[in-house]
């Protein structure tokens, strides 16, 4: 055919030859297309269609590019597809899965026919793994599956338009749809092409207002107008090098930029139509359109902003769906250009554009069960892509229970008194239906989100009575789960910021997220801040007003399911301002460490600085530049961001860090920030300890709005010594300093593992008692050789946060070398440290969760194992990367990194590493079970502790012990003045009072009691009916005046006949100190205790304080001597007294026994002992 010789197909196709002697060739029934351009001798020529017999199977890709590298395998894809491929192929064809041909991509690759395909990421460019390819074979006719029963395909389209200009040879295309139920039945292709050549050329048609049309008729030209133009790059130095075209029907290159950044264009016509593209590496491309005007000359005037690539805001979000329903998921991202192209993967395979028709919102109609799986979008533009998190899509037949209707085990525990000789333990299965995604009812909508989202949750619970000591105890059980509207929530971080060295704190400093600021830190350098609802990823910059410190980029872990999390950061102090000459060539060492080099050094040439508007300066210069030096181990957590880049697939890489420096350039006069450009960094490559990192070594700059660090430059070897003694070898690096500050001096790393954690309420690890919500840090660092234990360097930081089942932790590691890297491991709940399992002198692999022999391979140690003076709040390993074919290494709890699923779905039974809270002497039941760290949850019911999962409203008393022992003091908490609830338990607190530091002979307990309130329904108000007793021989001794005038004030009142404990129905008003009571409101349960605690402790409504602060702010007091041998206390007192009136109880008007008590708080009838002074005594009714 005409033409073939001009026309290359973009595929790999690797040939055999036939058993005849002739060379296949490739066939014309192709995805896409290209004409005129030339390839290596390893591709194909094009044939005609009929010279080239068979058929092509469906693509298929069944691996992806982690580990090793991508492996498309033939006896692997014949294990999965069966007679979907022949046994013997006659050709391969290769791309990945963006539509790239294998032979355009300068990737190293291999491939057979007969054994099929793959690309080995340690072959490739360094910092560059292997795309993700895609393969079809072409059969031997015949030899392909077919269904003859019914007709699979939709008949071809037209043949399209003829690709190429007239009088030149091209391509057309046709297309078809498969009809099958499943797509996988259509094995043949969906597109095919052939060679065509267009119609000779004929006169130029194109109408121009001004000019005549250009020889190639695409643009109009007025000879006699001149346009003149002047670019400049951000902060005003010119823009030299940039490339000017004129956007036609094929971009024209018109002219360069010179070097003082202007440009000369003669021959277009100022008709405000014609538009100018100006572009400059790394710089978004600039548009232009040429200004309209009957002058003979006109000037333009532009500025680039550095180009960004594409980072997503937006991701698609999980949902679930039956049959035959729709749905949308949505992406979004913004860039430098903004993307302009969108790309979506459903179970890591490209979804064809010719069928799907997207953007960055996918529509899926009419919905099959085979479309069900992972989904995620790529955004694309010139300056990279970026590929957004992944949202799973569950689809279930129309007539499917959305959810398992049986619930799950969950264990509580119950107090000290209340021992199951059943299951022989303090334990009682209350059970919990597990919070996810469900298939709802929907509205006719297709949104990017759901109008009600649904999740799966308890319907129904049962009421039963725990048999205690001499008591019952009501609970409700979860007896049936279903699909039903999910509980709302809000994401709240909080947090302290402080210096890295002296924990000085960030007092009143802003904190910014992009550009808008969200929140200020106080005094104490606390914060808080709501995330919004969309949000993707949390960066925050904590700003120093008083610039004592530098501003510090973090990334901070949130839960997206609600409830808050607490960081600490910590930031860097800013160096000292020295004095430069703006004349001379100036060097300024990065790295102090004590008997140690330099890392780095910046070279600063004379005549370097400029002004924003891009003025040269030459006064004097007030230099600031601060080094984080990563041979201090101590920085670690004060390193910037998250240490993460985007390559060009659009994945997330992990950096490995050899120092980041913050500059700060001003005016000596007028503090005017300073540009500064020919920027040299001189890298001391002797202080790169592993040699395989000196030829990737890069230089990066932070986007303070994205958290990214994107690439400035390359290390080259220096190619003469500055210092004829110098006896190092250097790299030598360039880069600018305009609007970006912070950068790094870092090497991609793709040797990673994942570390699996979990934390727990106490070290019994039962998985019912796993804590969600920790912080989990992990720092890499680089031991010494054969000393695993001392570390010369940390190389990156980590943080993540613990869910339902733990937390899957990311770390460097090596399979080759276990001592290449170890990690440092540590944990923190609300600013309060976890304990690790001791390492010495007890070594229990079963008490840290890792078997024998790989916990030796591990090398876990606890930070005291050495020295018992040191915390016991972290531990260190050797990251030793499992090896495939070891039964003990290969179930956790270190995880190869394409192994990530793996280790987040890890049952509690495999291999992990342990935290634990110490348990304390304080003791939380609830009638209606509820996990502070799950507000998701939550469930309504009219004797939930908590009535509202988005507010929450915690209450202590402070109760004083005058004696010589701490005791143990319990709040029983019922309904006391609604209907619903009244007499009915809604549960216990018990806690013990913790002694005063400078009286011996006095302690206090803050003690937990249920707020009055609106309950669940926001109906009515019950005021709480609580019981304070104390555990021993106490009687009350006085009660704080201003709260017994308040509640004599606001009857009802409760009686008070038994001296040994004290009744009250709680305040409705959020009383303070003075009363000796303590309330704080806030979205978090657990933030709210905490807070309230702090000011009990303190003995203040403001102040916060871990220290028992025993006289003041009281509430109760009460005299408890020490028992005599022989002697009940009050607690064995209520539970061996038969049930019957004492005579500090009665029925109406008195205070009944315990057992009455919880004998008719199990009733739903009971009614609480209350008081009006002066009228007639009688219970409360309805």
């Amino acid at each position: 055919m005409a033409g073939a010789k001009a026309c290359t197909f973009f595929f790999l196709v690797l040939e055999i030859t036939s058993a005849l002697g002739r060379q296949m060739m490739l066939t014309q029934s192709v995805r896409r297309v290209q004409p005129g351009k030339r390839t290596s001798a390893v591709f194909a020529k094009p044939a005609n269609l009929l010279d080239s017999p068979g058929e092509w199977t469906i693509w298929f890709n069944i691996d992806h590019p982690g580990g090793q590298g991508d492996y498309e395998r033939l006896d692997a894809i014949r294990f999965y597809y069966g007679d979907r491929v022949c046994a013997r192929p006659l050709r391969l064809e290769a791309r990945t899965t963006n539509w790239k041909p294998a032979g355009s991509t300068g990737q190293v690759v291999h491939g057979s026919p007969l054994e099929g395909f793959w690309c080995l990421n340690r072959e490739q460019r360094p910092g560059q793994n292997c795309s993700n390819y895609t393969v079809r074979f072409l059969c031997p006719p015949g030899s392909l599956r077919r269904d003859t029963e019914h007709s699979l395909w939709s008949p071809w389209s037209p043949w399209s338009k003829c690709s190429a200009a007239c009088g030149h040879p091209g391509v057309q295309t046709r297309t078809r749809t498969c009809l099958a139920e499943s797509v996988s039945l259509c094995s043949e292709a969906t597109e095919e092409g052939r060679h065509c050549m267009e119609q000779a050329c004929s006169a130029c048609d194109l109408t121009c207002p001004m000019g005549k049309a250009n020889a190639e008729c695409d643009a109009c030209m007025c000879q006699d107008f001149v346009l003149y133009g002047a670019v400049s790059l951000p902060g005003g130095a010119p823009a030299s090098g940039a490339a000017v075209y004129l956007l036609s029907k094929t971009p024209k290159l018109l002219t360069q930029t010179d070097s003082s950044g202007r440009f000369r264009v003669p021959g277009l016509c100022p008709d405000g139509k014609s538009i100018l593209k100006i572009t400059k590496t790394k710089f978004a491309p600039i548009h232009l359109t040429v200004p309209k005007t009957r002058l003979k000359a006109a000037t333009i005037r532009a500025e680039f902003v550095r180009a960004e690539t594409p980072y997503i805001v937006m991701s698609p979000e999980t949902k679930a769906r039956r049959a035959g329903q729709s749905v949308s998921l949505c992406c979004k991202a913004t860039g430098k250009p903004r993307p302009d192209k969108y790309f979506w993967y459903h179970n890591n395979t490209l979804l064809d554009p010719s069928l799907y028709k997207h953007d960055s919102k996918l529509v899926l109609r009419n919905l099959r069960r085979d479309q069900a799986g992972e989904y995620f979008c790529k955004a694309q533009t010139d300056a990279g892509a970026a590929k957004s998190r992944i949202a799973q899509l569950t689809v279930i037949a129309s007539d499917e229970i959305p959810c398992n209707p049986t619930p799950e085990s969950y264990l509580i525990q119950l107090p000290h008194d209340c021992f199951q000789n059943a299951t022989n333990s303090f334990y009682y299965d209350v059970g919990r239906c597990p919070v996810k995604t469900c298939a709802g009812q929907q509205d006719n909508g297709i949104r990017c989100r759901d109008a009600v989202e649904h999740c799966c949750g308890i319907s129904k619970t049962e009421e039963r009575e725990i048999q205690c000591s001499g008591y019952t105890l009501p609970t409700k059980v979860a007896t049936e789960c279903s699909c039903q509207r999910c509980t709302e929530t809000r994401r709240i971080v909080r947090g302290r910021v402080s210096a890295a060295d002296n924990g000085e704190p960030l007092r009143f400093g802003h904190v910014y997220m992009g550009n808008t600021r969200v929140s200020m830190t106080g005094y104490k350098g606390t914060f808080t801040l709501h995330v919004p609802q969309d949000t993707e990823r949390l960066v925050l910059t904590f700003v120093d007003r008083m610039q004592k410190f530098v501003n510090t980029t973090k990334v901070l872990p949130f839960n997206k399911k609600g409830s808050a999390v607490f960081h600490e950061i910590k930031m860097l102090r800013r160096k000292e301002p020295i004095t430069l000459e703006a004349m001379e060539t100036n060097i300024i060492p990065l790295g102090d460490m004590a008997g140690e080099d330099p890392v780095a050094e910046l070279e600063i040439p004379s005549k370097s600085f400029y002004r924003q508007n891009g003025e040269p300066y030459m006064g004097k210069v007030k230099a600031s530049v601060t080094f984080l030096d990563p041979r201090n181990i101590s920085t670690a957590t004060a390193a910037q961001s998250d240490l993460n880049f985007i390559n060009d697939e659009g994945d997330t890489f992990p950096l490995r860090t050899y120092g980041m420096f913050s500059v700060d350039f001003r005016d000596e006069a007028t503090s005017e920030s300073l540009n500064v450009g020919k920027v040299k960094v001189h890298l001391d490559s002797t202080q790169v300890k592993m040699p395989e990192h000196v030829p990737m070594m890069k230089l990066w700059s932070l986007n303070p709005d994205t958290g990214l660090w994107e690439e400035e430059g390359d290390f080259k070897p220096e190619s003469q010594r500055r210092n004829r003694r110098e006896d190092r070898t250097f790299l030598v690096g360039n880069m600018e300093i305009r609007e970006r500050r912070l950068f790094n001096l870092d090497v991609p790393e793709s040797r990673r593992c994942f570390i699996k954690v979990r934390a727990y309420r106490s070290e019994r690890f039962l998985p019912s008692e796993q804590i969600q919500g920790v912080v989990v840090s992990v720092i890499n660092l680089e031991p010494r050789t054969g000393f695993s234990s001392n570390p010369r360097a940390w190389g990156r930081f980590d943080s993540v946060l613990t869910g339902p089942n733990g937390a899957c932790l990311p770390a460097f590691c090596d399979d080759q070398s276990p001592d290449a890297y170890s990690a440092y491991v540590l944990a923190s709940l609300a600013g309060e440290e976890l304990e690790a399992v001791e390492s010495s002198p007890k070594f229990n692999p079963n008490a840290i969760g890792v078997p024998q022999p790989y916990l030796n391979k591990l090398k876990y140690r606890r930070t005291d194992h050495e020295d018992p003076r040191v915390k016991k709040t972290a531990f260190q390993i050797s990251m030793a990367k499992p090896r495939p074919n070891s039964p003990e290494e290969g179930n956790g709890p270190i995880y190869a990194f394409e192994n990530l699923r793996e280790c987040e779905d890890a049952p509690p039974s495999a291999a992990h590493f342990r935290f634990y809270q110490i348990e304390g002497d304080r003791y939380d039941y609830n009638t209606v079970p509820f996990n502070d760290d799950d507000p998701m949850g939550w469930t309504e019911d009219y004797l939930a502790w908590w009535p509202k999962p988005m507010e929450f409203r915690a209450c202590y008393i402070k109760v004083k012990i005058v004696g010589p022992l701490e005791i143990n003091v319990r709040s029983r908490n019922m309904g006391g003045t609604h209907r619903r609830t009244v007499g009915r338990l809604y549960g216990i607190r018990d806690v013990k009072s913790t002694r005063d530091r400078d009286q011996p002979n006095i302690s206090s307990a803050c003690l937990e009691f249920k707020c009055s309130g609106m309950l669940y329904d926001q109906d009515r108000v019950d005021r709480t009916l609580v019981k304070v007793i104390p555990q021993g021989s106490c009687q009350r001794a006085s009660v704080n005046s201003m709260l017994h005038e308040y509640l004599v004030n606001h009857l009802p009142l409760a009686v008070n006949n038994n001296t040994s404990e004290y009744t009250m129905l709680a305040p409705l008003d959020p009383l303070g100190h003075n009363y000796g009571i303590y309330t704080v409101t806030d979205q978090d349960p657990r933030t709210a205790k905490e807070i309230a605690l702090g000011r009990c402790f303190d003995g203040t409504s403001d102040g916060s304080s871990r220290v028992m602060k025993a006289n003041v702010g009281v509430a109760l007091t009460f005299n408890c001597v020490e028992r005599q041998v022989g002697r009940q206390s009050a607690f064995q007192y209520l539970q061996n007294t038969p049930a019957q009136p004492s005579p500090a109880s009665t029925v109406r008007g008195r205070v009944p026994s315990r057992r009455q008590r919880a004998s008719q708080g199990s009733q739903r009838g009971g009614v609480a002992s209350l008081r009006f002074p002066g009228a007639a005594q009688q219970p409360l009714s309805d």
